[in-house]
């Protein structure tokens, strides 16, 4: 199973209607199944993640941010993991605001 301890990811593609960007650095934190993270930058002033690891070392998490813009926006994740030849972690994410529009997304996460 991988584990997310210490792991740091930035923001490699995201759809049109997501808010985080490449300048948005997620730091992720890891104890037995259990995953939390905290992330800034671009849009985002502060967020935070909870999430619990499946059997194939995906993801299943929500968030919850601040914008820039002063929102409150909140969504759910779910985030598969490709390890990539360098060994590091590339998360295949796809996502719906459960705030706003409830629209839904897909992004791309790298290790840094």
């Amino acid at each position: 199973m991988i584990n997310y301890n210490g792991r740091r990811f930035r923001t490699a593609v995201n759809t049109e209607n997501g808010e985080v960007n490449n300048e948005t650095i997620f730091n992720y934190y890891q104890q037995n199944g259990e995953v939390w993270a905290d992330y800034a930058g671009g849009s985002v002033i502060r967020g935070s993640i909870i999430g619990k690891v499946t059997e194939e070392g995906a993801i299943d998490m929500v968030y919850h941010h601040l914008s820039e813009t002063g929102e409150l926006r909140a969504g759910k994740c779910h985030s598969v993991p490709e390890v990539m030849n360098n060994g590091k972690i590339r998360l295949h994410e796809t996502w719906q605001w459960t705030s706003g529009d409830a629209s839904s997304g897909q992004s791309i996460i790298e290790e840094i």
